[in-house]
């Protein structure tokens, strides 16, 4: 369970960086542009916006960043943020571009984004079930050994090393 958490986050660090990134360096690249390969998905819902492309792109950049502390130090508590934070964005993401399929032009447009959109949404899922199960105490992920928990649990020193059992 600690791999696949580990893994989620290490795809939420790629794809917050990589697609955050490119909506804040280059808003009207990635409006005219995104996804690739030839084809368009933004640019055909409404007119360019680049203080919302940019807004967007700190959004995801911002996400990608607390995946990689999250990755970095072992962190449950920033795994199960990331999580919650990725099914937050990208849920009613889906949503959206779910009820506006009809915006893009061709058949195969429609299913490639359902199906990347799905799988965004499954992975932002999957992280914040999987990260909740993971014990607080223990070092959960790659990083360094046995941390406190830095906000603390209830009724106990915030900066005291402690197991905690499952929730």
């Amino acid at each position: 369970m600690r791999r696949a958490v580990s893994g989620l986050l290490a795809w939420f660090v790629v794809f917050g960086l990589g697609v955050g990134g490119w909506q804040t360096l280059a808003p009207r690249s990635f409006y005219e542009d995104f996804p690739g390969f030839g084809r368009t998905w933004v640019s055909v819902d409404g007119p360019y916006n680049e203080h919302l492309l940019r807004d967007v792109g700190q959004g995801n950049l911002a996400l990608g960043v607390v995946a990689l502390v999250a990755l970095a130090t072992g962190g449950v508590w920033l795994a199960r943020a990331t999580g919650l934070a990725a099914v937050v964005a990208y849920l009613p993401h889906q949503l959206y571009h779910q009820l506006t399929l009809h915006l893009l032009h061709t058949t195969s447009d429609m299913v490639l984004q359902t199906v990347t959109l799905s799988l965004v949404s499954l992975a932002a899922v999957l992280l914040t079930v999987l990260a909740f199960r993971l014990p607080v105490g223990e070092r959960p992920l790659r990083g360094p050994a046995l941390r406190p928990d830095p906000v603390g649990v209830p009724g106990r020193d915030a900066g005291r090393r402690h197991a905690v059992a499952e929730e």
